[in-house]
C-alpha cells in the first residue's frame, strides 16, 4: 500500500505501486540504468516521468531485465525508443535464454494463461474486503501495451562482470529458478544486491497457478546459497523486483539463509514423503514446513502456498500420475459426474448434505460432492450457488492471495457466468518482431487443428533470404513439424513449394 518513489541507498531509487512489480533506477555518470521496466508501456513511462521530475531529468542509458516474466520487461517501450536503440545510446542487458523463454511462454500458452492468470490475481473479483485485496507480490496487474526488445548484451556465463555508465555490475545466472531465464545482480560500488524475484517477502511459486513449467526448488535454493557466500558478507542492502529492500548485513544474511532453507526443505521433505508412498493427490494434506520456517513471515505462503507447491514438487519428479491405475486414464469430469450423482441418490440428497457440511464449516467436503453435481447438471443454478458459497468461505480462509483469488473468482463465475477480463496485450509489433522463425513455425503446429488435417501430407522448403534461414516444414500424420539448418532441403521436389 506504500507507493511512490523511495531511495534504497544514495544513487539507487525504486518506484513502487505503479504495477505488479517495482521498477528501480540507478544513477550512472550520465544517465539512468533501469532495472525491470514493469508490465506495460503506460506504467513504466509514468514511473520514468515521476523520477525525472523529482530527481532531475537524465537519459536512460541501460535497461537490466532480471528475468523472462512480462511484469519485468513488458514496459520497456516506456523507457526506451527505437531511435535511442538504433543510435546505440542504450544497452539492454538480459540473462541467457531471455528472448526464447519470454516469447515462448506468451506465444504457446498465452490464451490459456490469460484465463488462469485472471483467477490467480482476481481480475474479475471486485476490490473489497470480501473480494480482491491483494495480488500477492503487488496490489494488482496493469493493463495496457506490453513490448519486448532483444537484448544488446546477453549474460551467458554463470557469473559475468561489466561496467555501464560507470556502474560496475556482477551478474549471476539462475536458470530454472523463479523463471527459466533469470539472474541476480551485485552492485559492488553501492554494496547492493539485486535479488530479482528469487528472494522476496514470501514463499514463491514452484508451480505458478497462472501456468508455467514447474520450477526447480533445489536449484533455486542452491542459487541463493551461492549468492549468500559470494555477496552476503559485503551486501549492505538487498532489493528485489517485489517487496521492500532489507538493510544491514545481518538481516540480509538471515533472510537469504531462511529462504534458501525454505526451498530446500520443500524439495527434500516432499520427496522424502513421496519415497515413502505419499502421492501427488495426498501430499498437500501431509507436508508441513518446519515450525522454525512457519514462524518467519517472509517464508510463509503469501504468494505460493505450501499446499500447491508440494504437489508441484512431485509433479516435477514423477509427473501427474499417483501410481493408482484407476487414475491413469480417468473419465472426464462431465462423464464421471452423472454416475456419482446417481450413486449418491440424486441432486436433492447432495444439496441437503452439502448444506449440512457448509453449516459445519466442512467446505472442502462440500466442494467434493457439489463439484460432481455441477458437472452433472451444469444448468442447476442452486447447486452452483451453493458451491460458490463453499468456494467463498475457503477463499477467505487461505493465507495465499493466489488461492483466495482463485476460489473467489470461481465463486463469482458460478453465480454470474464467464466474465471477460482486460489483460496486458502481448500481441504487439514488438512480440511479432521478437518471435524467431523457429518459434513461429512451432506455434503454427500448436494453432493447427490436427482433427482437420487427417490424410494431409506435404513438404515445404522455406527460405528467408534477408537472413539466410532455411527450413523444411512437413505435414504427416496430422502433425506439422519443422526442420531447420544449413542444407535443409526436401528431397521430394514434387511436394515442395
Amino acid at each position: 500500500m506504500e507507493y511512490g518513489l523511495f531511495e534504497v541507498v544514495p544513487g539507487i531509487y525504486k518506484v513502487r505501486g505503479f504495477d505488479l512489480a517495482n521498477i528501480s533506477f540507478i544513477k550512472g555518470k550520465t544517465g539512468w540504468i533501469v532495472i525491470d521496466p514493469l508490465t506495460v508501456r503506460e506504467t513504466s513511462r509514468a514511473a520514468l516521468k515521476f523520477v525525472n521530475e523529482k530527481l532531475g531529468e537524465r537519459p536512460v542509458v541501460a535497461v537490466v531485465i532480471s528475468h523472462s516474466h512480462a511484469d519485468h520487461f513488458g514496459g520497456i517501450r516506456g523507457v526506451v525508443d527505437d531511435a535511442a536503440l538504433a543510435a546505440g545510446k542504450v544497452q539492454i542487458i538480459a540473462p541467457k535464454g531471455f528472448m526464447q523463454e519470454s516469447i515462448q511462454e506468451n506465444l504457446f500458452g498465452g490464451n490459456g494463461m490469460t484465463r488462469r492468470k485472471s483467477y490467480t490475481y482476481g481480475d474479475i473479483v471486485p476490490n473489497s474486503s470480501y473480494g480482491q485485496v491483494d495480488a500477492s507480490i503487488g496490489k494488482g496487474m496493469a493493463s495496457g501495451e506490453a513490448g519486448i526488445v532483444p537484448p544488446t548484451k546477453v549474460i551467458e556465463d554463470p557469473f559475468e562482470e561489466m561496467t555501464v555508465d560507470g556502474v560496475k555490475m556482477v551478474f549471476q545466472n539462475t536458470p530454472g529458478s523463479e523463471a527459466p531465464a533469470e539472474m541476480f545482480t551485485w552492485f559492488p560500488d553501492f554494496k547492493a544486491f539485486w535479488a530479482a524475484e528469487n528472494v522476496v517477502a514470501t514463499l514463491h511459486n514452484i508451480l505458478t497457478l497462472r501456468g508455467a513449467p514447474v520450477r526447480d526448488a533445489l536449484a533455486w535454493s542452491k542459487y541463493i546459497n551461492e549468492a549468500l557466500y559470494r555477496f552476503g558478507d559485503e551486501a549492505e542492502v538487498m532489493f528485489a523486483s517485489h517487496s521492500w529492500p532489507r538493510w544491514g548485513k545481518d538481516r540480509i544474511q538471515q533472510v537469504m539463509r531462511d529462504e534458501r532453507d525454505m526451498y530446500a526443505n520443500l524439495n527434500n521433505q516432499v520427496m522424502h514423503l513421496a519415497n515413502h508412498g505419499v502421492t501427488i493427490n495426498q501430499i498437500q494434506n501431509v507436508y508441513e514446513p518446519p515450525r522454525s520456517l512457519q514462524q518467519l513471515w517472509y517464508d510463509r505462503g503469501y504468494h505460493g502456498s505450501y499446499q500447491h507447491n508440494s504437489r508441484a514438487i512431485i509433479q516435477r519428479y514423477f509427473g501427474f500420475w499417483d501410481g493408482n491405475p484407476a487414475t491413469l486414464v480417468p473419465l472426464s469430469p462431465e462423464d464421471s459426474a452423472p454416475l456419482y450423482v446417481e450413486m449418491m441418490g440424486g441432486s436433492v440428497k447432495i444439496m441437503a448434505k452439502a448444506k449440512e457440511l457448509n453449516d459445519q464449516g466442512k467446505y472442502r467436503y462440500s466442494v467434493e460432492i457439489l463439484n460432481k453435481l455441477v458437472y452433472a447438471e451444469p444448468h442447476n443454478q442452486p447447486a452452483k450457488d451453493l458451491l460458490a458459497d463453499a468456494y467463498e468461505q475457503l477463499g477467505y480462509q487461505y493465507e495465499s492471495p493466489s488461492l483466495r483469488n482463485s476460489f473467489l473468482s470461481g465463486a463469482k463465475e458460478l453465480r454470474d457466468g464467464i466474465i471477460p477480463v482486460k489483460a496486458a496485450k502481448a500481441g504487439s509489433p514488438d512480440f511479432i518482431r521478437g518471435t524467431s522463425t523457429e518459434l513461429f513455425l512451432d506455434y503454427l503446429g500448436i494453432q493447427m487443428d490436427s482433427r482437420k488435417a487427417e490424410g494431409m501430407k506435404f513438404k515445404i522448403n522455406l527460405s528467408t533470404p534477408d537472413n539466410g534461414e532455411k527450413f523444411v516444414v512437413e505435414m504427416s500424420n496430422a502433425s506439422c513439424r519443422r526442420l531447420s539448418g544449413e542444407g535443409c532441403r526436401s528431397d521430394d521436389h514434387d511436394q515442395s513449394q
